[in-house]
């Protein structure tokens, strides 16, 4: 695996172990888990709660991964597809997602060549801080979601936090942005599969329609749609269509 994509991932849990630091007014916690011998009675937390919180954040690390990312509108975009075709399992979930992964690499490279050379390169020659690399390493995640998010739905998250309207998008906190770049990837990939879902349809009625009109009325139209349909994709250059399409998307 690439190692600045391990960095990237390495990077992530701390960026989450920050956040989580946040959002309970709390200093951010460091991933290092050590054991101290000493009196009790320390204000510190214990190495039991250490452990029960890196592995709390590791558990969420995924997550994390795919929402911040573009993962969310490329796999939901290419399970419209496969309804549409009505293919079932064709192609496997397996190979989707594998999809997804790698468009996901390929869109989101820029983004992680900058936390690589900002951030996680100057961290690991101990040039800056772990808080300075966090905040070095969230600076282009939260313009790549901006450039992604409406204002509207910053607007509705904004309103919702009872916060005041930031005077640049780049104040506004990243649990607000997160969750509005989360709903607008939302908006856009179910917007990409109703185009997609439109010729589909169309072909399935027509033959619905030539089958009634034949008066084999026991033959179920999908059966003989779907050849129709695969060569209709195929004829299209579907794929190349389709993956131009969505990395374009992503282009500002």
């Amino acid at each position: 695996m690439n190692l600045r994509l391990v960095g990237f991932v390495a990077l992530m849990i701390l960026l989450a172990l920050g956040w989580i630091g946040t959002a309970i007014g709390a200093t951010p916690a460091s991933p290092a888990i050590s054991i101290q011998l000493g009196e009790a009675g320390g204000t510190g937390p214990s190495v039991a709660m250490q452990i029960v919180l890196l592995l709390t954040v590791l558990s969420l690390a995924p997550a994390l991964f795919v929402m911040v990312t573009s993962f969310t509108r490329i796999v939901i975009v290419l399970a419209f597809l496969r309804q549409a075709l009505g293919t079932q399992q064709v192609p496997p979930t397996q190979v989707l997602v594998g999809l997804a992964m790698f468009l996901t690499f390929f869109i989101m490279s820029p983004v992680w060549d900058r936390i690589h050379a900002d951030a996680l390169q100057p961290y690991f020659d101990q040039k800056i801080s772990q808080e300075e690399a966090l905040g070095l390493a969230a600076k282009p995640l939260r313009q790549f979601m901006l450039k992604q998010t409406r204002e509207k739905d910053l607007a509705l998250f904004v309103r919702i936090a009872k916060l005041a309207p930031p005077k640049n998008p780049e104040e506004l906190p990243i649990r607000v942005v997160i969750p509005a770049f989360i709903v607008g990837e939302l908006r856009t990939a179910f917007q990409i599969g109703f185009v997609i879902a439109i010729p589909f349809m169309i072909v399935d009625m027509v033959v619905a329609s030539v089958l009634m009109s034949m008066g084999m009325m026991l033959l179920p139209p999908v059966l003989v749609s779907i050849p129709f349909k695969l060569v209709l994709f195929v004829l299209a250059d579907g794929w190349l269509l389709l993956v131009g399409s969505l990395v374009g998307s992503f282009v500002p």
